[in-house]
């Protein structure tokens, strides 16, 4: 009894100091866990790594220029330090997707051979107020220990917009990171040798506390790459995979205008994936010609298997696009027209342009609405009635016309004059009983607007009528066209330049 007596504090004691123990290994934990939310998930790639160069980079050599000072400060900061020069804290790279922002950003560290930091801007927003400005401050932190180094913040426009036009005025979290991203640039020291890369494709939204002078006070631009650049990024791309002796790049470089980096990097690749379908150890021209449909159009639906009117009506309408194209003056030249049916397209007509073009001028694109309507065209000559097979064709041609009377200054009843948009600006979000002056202008409605419509019409119609009566004059022609494509289903523009030169003799020696 007695040693029962002694023992019942002692365990009531022992069980006491126990859930103390465990209750402050909760806390702990909780404490713990708490932290690790608020820190930062920037990935840091250390300077060892083997990594990225601008031996990687191809087709934007300007950024590449401005870009390689950026590489002299990280390597020899004491050099710009003795004449008074202050290197920009941030710099903005402005460009399309695909453009190659974040490869270039990688290929600045690797040629300073600095640690790199890297983080999407939507990662620092939580739910939870507060958390992403300790992320910030934590990313902060890690850099300025790591000096010299590289911090990229990608996308930034998603913590970047410009304050005070959403809901809540300057509490939201999004607003509560931004301000905490511009208190740490500003908070940088001379010789804290951290250079700041943010990327994103939508600048009109930034906030312009981020681009004054002392914080992304710099900016690149990274434009979709010209034929010369291309074909550089396609010898990129091709390291290490074997391309046949006759593969010829330039060409591909040529077919492929208003493709970026990205684009170019999954035609190579898609070559490849179609050169080993296929048991080859080689990738041949075939396959990079075909990779281009494919990431233009998508693969070949084979199993999609058309009515023989169907097929007919496709022929027809493809060789209306093919020989109006021939007939205008200023149209591309013809590259291919094929029947095969690829995505939702039963047929396809390409052209490719003899040089890359900054430029369209008038005469231009009225051919390009000619060109666009030559397939209904064609339909309506051999079967009387449309089909709902030109629908896209109506949306581009209506696209381009509406451009040239609301944008291009190129409509003869409205004059040279830019017209805006019913909508806000980009990125703007809409406040109650509040109206947005659009980036063309301010917006346009009633009279105005009803002439705009009617002007656009005017050209689509007119074009309509120009490709109509050629096809009308030239119908032995446009038979032929379709027989053969029937025929063979693919044309090169060379097979239909030389059927079509047939019909040019006889009638010169008729």
């Amino acid at each position: 009894m007695s040693i029962l007596v002694w023992l019942v504090p002692v365990v009531l004691v022992g069980g006491l100091l126990f859930l103390l123990m465990r209750q402050s290994q909760g806390q702990s934990t909780d404490a713990n866990q708490t932290m690790a939310f608020t820190r930062s998930r920037a990935r840091r790639v250390p300077m060892d790594r083997p990594s990225t160069t601008f031996v990687d980079v191809a087709g934007v050599e300007e950024a590449k220029a401005e870009m390689q000072e950026l590489v002299e400060f990280l390597r020899f900061p004491a050099k710009f330090r003795a004449v008074g020069a202050r290197v920009p804290k941030g710099l903005l790279l402005v460009g399309a997707p695909g453009t190659g922002k974040t490869l270039l950003a990688r290929a600045v560290a690797g040629e300073a051979g600095v640690p790199f930091f890297s983080v999407s801007a939507s990662e620092f927003v939580e739910l939870f107020v507060g958390v992403g400005a300790s992320r910030v401050r934590d990313l902060f932190n890690q850099a300025k220990e790591a000096a010299p180094c590289i911090v990229f913040i990608d996308e930034i426009d998603a913590v970047g917009r410009q304050r005070g036009l959403g809901i809540g005025g300057g509490h939201e979290e999004r607003e509560q990171t931004l301000n905490q991203i511009l208190v740490e640039m500003d908070g940088f020291d001379r010789n804290d040798n951290v250079i700041v890369i943010a990327a994103t494709n939508r600048a009109d939204v930034l906030d312009p506390a981020l681009t004054r002078p002392g914080r992304f006070d710099r900016r690149v631009m990274l434009d979709l790459p010209d034929m010369t650049g291309r074909l550089e990024i396609l010898k990129v791309h091709s390291r290490g995979k074997p391309l046949e002796e006759g593969a010829n790049l330039s060409i591909i470089a040529k077919q492929t205008p208003g493709f970026s980096g990205a684009d170019l990097e999954n035609l190579v690749n898609e070559a490849a994936i179609l050169a080993a379908r296929q048991g080859r150890l080689t990738i041949e021209q075939s396959d990079l010609e075909e990779a281009i449909e494919r990431v233009m159009s998508g693969p070949q639906r084979k199993s999609r298997l058309l009515s023989s009117q169907e097929r007919k009506i496709t022929a027809y309408h493809e060789a209306g696009h093919t020989l109006v194209a021939y007939l205008l003056p200023h149209a591309d030249p013809l590259h291919k027209v094929s029947i095969i049916s690829r995505g939702l397209a039963g047929g396809q007509t390409w052209l490719l342009p003899a040089e890359d073009r900054l430029l369209w001028t008038k005469s231009q694109l009225t051919d390009s609405l000619a060109f666009a309507l030559g397939g209904l065209a064609a339909e309506e000559v051999v079967f009387g009635e449309p089909s709902t097979g030109s629908s896209n064709d109506l949306q581009q041609a209506t696209r381009v016309a509406r451009k040239m009377v609301a944008e291009f200054g190129m409509s003869e009843s409205l004059g040279p004059t830019a017209f805006g948009a019913a909508a806000q600006a980009v990125g703007v979000e809409e406040n109650a009983g509040s109206a947005h002056e659009g980036p063309e202008g301010p917006p346009v409605g009633g009279r105005l607007a009803d002439e705009i419509d009617a002007e656009t019409k005017h050209l689509v119609e007119t074009a309509h009528e120009r490709a109509h009566t050629m096809l009308l004059q030239h119908r032995d022609m446009l038979a032929a066209l379709a027989e053969s494509l029937l025929e063979k289903e693919t044309l090169s523009g060379d097979e239909v330049r030389a059927l079509l030169a047939e019909f040019d003799h006889e009638e010169k020696a008729a």
